[in-house]
């Protein structure tokens, strides 16, 4: 079997240090350390990467250390700056940001409040949800890894919407939680301990970035879903509870075996048995997607919970998947 090099850009932060992890144990690839900017707080070298992270994100860097593939898990508009360079040297790109995953720069600078400055690259990004996208991502040359939050609600609403079952008149709420890690690891007041620890708090109230994303895959309309985000005093995980109005369904197991048919192949999402809901807990260090449902018939009120681990399923974890399906492994490869 071939191995190959793959590059890690921003290994210093969260998902960066979760892509470090599953990558050094994985048996077909060598994670290779880029530096894109001075670090002045000069961390450990990651445990179990034998070379040391001086190397500098290059094109030369690419060329030099053979690289097959490059995770950008870095800032937006350091993923617009470097993609287009590590692409042109010849790697394969996948990017933890939200940079490529929307389809068109004005969509992006209406959310993201900033201009798009690699445009032209928006027509190339294969959005890397492999439950919906897995045979354009082995294709692709430039991966968008999805935002966690989204993660959560597309696995959750898409099979829904597909089926027919949400009175889409009705609307969807999406209520989602989740630990500190996923605002990131730079320096903020409003993620510092004093202000997390014993407080529970919603934030980016109906224009959260991540919004889009959900009405892309999904196939709904903005108008159609209410989003609140809250940030809850764990270091990592999501919970999304989802509250919607059924329609043509008579049994809450007719609504389980819509999720059961959808998910029947796929070895990433667990489908939970009826009187069981699934916790934070039970998907942390994991890059499993566990949905459980309730449904009432009489009044037609239904309520899905999805739960991911933000920094796996939700960032490095599906990154990783997604390095699978684009350089030909088994899809599960150092994730199972």
């Amino acid at each position: 079997m071939n191995n190959y090099n793959v590059g890690i850009v921003g290994f210093r932060g969260y998902s960066g240090a979760e892509l470090v992890r599953l990558l050094t144990r994985h048996p077909r690839v060598e994670p290779v350390l880029l530096e894109h900017r001075h670090d002045s707080e000069h961390r450990p070298q990651p445990i179990g990467v034998k070379q040391p992270a001086s190397r500098s994100c290059t094109p030369e860097a690419v060329k030099t250390e053979h690289l097959a593939l490059v995770f950008l898990a870095t800032p937006a508009d350091v993923s617009m700056e470097l993609a287009p360079q590590m692409l042109d040297a010849g790697a394969k790109v996948i990017d933890l940001s939200g940079a490529f995953r929307l389809r068109d720069a004005g969509t992006y600078a209406r959310w993201y409040k900033e201009k798009h400055t690699a445009p032209e690259l928006l027509a190339d990004a294969v959005y890397g949800l492999p439950e919906f996208c897995r045979d354009r991502i082995a294709q692709a040359r430039l991966i968008s890894n999805p935002g966690c939050y989204p993660t959560a609600a597309n696995l959750a609403i898409q099979p829904l919407i597909a089926s027919g079952v949400i009175d889409r008149a009705a609307g969807i709420v999406c209520d989602g939680k989740s630990g500190v890690s996923g605002a990131g690891r730079k320096l903020s007041l409003k993620t510092s301990f004093c202000e997390v620890t014993d407080n529970f708090s919603a934030y980016s109230v109906l224009d959260h970035r991540h919004v889009p994303e959900i009405l892309m895959v999904s196939g709904i309309e903005e108008a159609e879903l209410s989003f609140t985000a809250q940030l809850i005093p764990i270091d990592r995980g999501i919970l999304e509870t989802i509250y919607f109005r059924a329609r043509n369904l008579t049994s809450a197991e007719a609504l389980l075996d819509i999720y059961r048919a959808r998910y029947a192949n796929e070895p990433f999402v667990r489908v939970y048995p009826l009187g069981d809901m699934p916790d934070i807990r039970g998907v942390a260090h994991t890059n499993f997607c566990d949905i459980g449902v309730k449904l009432d018939p009489a009044t037609g009120r239904a309520v899905v919970v999805s739960a991911i681990d933000n920094l796996v399923k939700g960032a490095a974890g599906q990154a990783v998947q997604n390095m699978n399906l684009a350089l030909g492994f088994r899809e599960t490869e150092g994730l199972l």
